[in-house]
């Protein structure tokens, strides 16, 4: 016996204004998330590509096609009552900020992660009023607390819908600095997955890439990608 699928059983779904924002209606059923809450969109172009999902779905709901649905509910049901948990978990990065942390060699490798991330580094320092200590191996270095500090009130400054964004930023790229680029307009998802992948790019140029690690590598380029996109969507 095959597992049951949810089936489409609305005409239209649409975009509509509610109390705090915006709601998405399928016919006369406003959406709702997976705890039963209603799903409340802080801009209209957030719900206009929730119902673009929606309504894209033809007799069988696919749930892996509605990213930004599935990004609204996580706001919803997950970060918004956790918030500060959250952006707890989030700003901790900036400790063990992935850029600050150096290889000992080759000479080629040094020279490529400096030329990459040591411009994001002079990037939060400045804009961010943030500077950080850089590295050679992975022994912890302390950073300045005033730095943390001004790094955590940024996450804390987020919107839930923000912060799922963010979330996905900073915890596929390993860097609070890098998805603060995003953030703040300073790089892209594009850039910064390229500026995460350094290491790991190094090592596939020496001994090559085997397809599961290229497919798992896809994914969370895309999710990268996506949560990019979520952040734009948030105003």
């Amino acid at each position: 016996m095959s597992a049951w699928q949810p089936r489409r059983f609305w005409q239209t779904a649409r975009m509509e204004p509610c109390a705090g924002g915006f709601r998405v209606a399928l016919d006369a059923r406003p959406l709702k998330t997976p705890a039963k809450a209603l799903l409340v969109l802080p801009t209209a172009a957030m719900a206009e590509a929730v119902a673009a999902e929606w309504q894209a779905q033809t007799e069988v709901i696919r749930p892996e096609t509605m990213p930004v649905t599935r990004s609204a509910n996580a706001a919803t049901d997950k970060i918004a009552p956790q918030f500060a948990e959250v952006a707890g978990l989030i700003a901790a990065y900036g400790a063990s900020d992935l850029i600050c942390y150096r290889a000992p060699g080759p000479t080629a490798l040094v020279a490529r992660q400096a030329a990459a991330w040591d411009p994001l580094l002079a990037w939060a320092a400045a804009a961010l009023t943030a500077p950080l200590n850089a590295t050679v191996g992975i022994a912890p270095v302390a950073q300045p607390a005033g730095s943390l500090a001004r790094l955590a009130a940024r996450v804390q400054a987020c919107t839930p819908f923000q912060l799922a964004a963010l979330h996905d930023l900073v915890m596929i790229s390993g860097s609070l600095v890098l998805g603060l680029a995003v953030a703040e307009g300073r790089a892209d998802a594009r850039a910064i997955w390229q500026l995460s992948r350094i290491d790991e790019d190094w090592q596939i140029e020496q001994w090559g890439q085997d397809a599961e690690a290229g497919e798992s590598a896809a994914l969370r380029r895309a999710a990268l990608i996506h949560a990019e996109r979520f952040l734009g969507l948030c105003g």
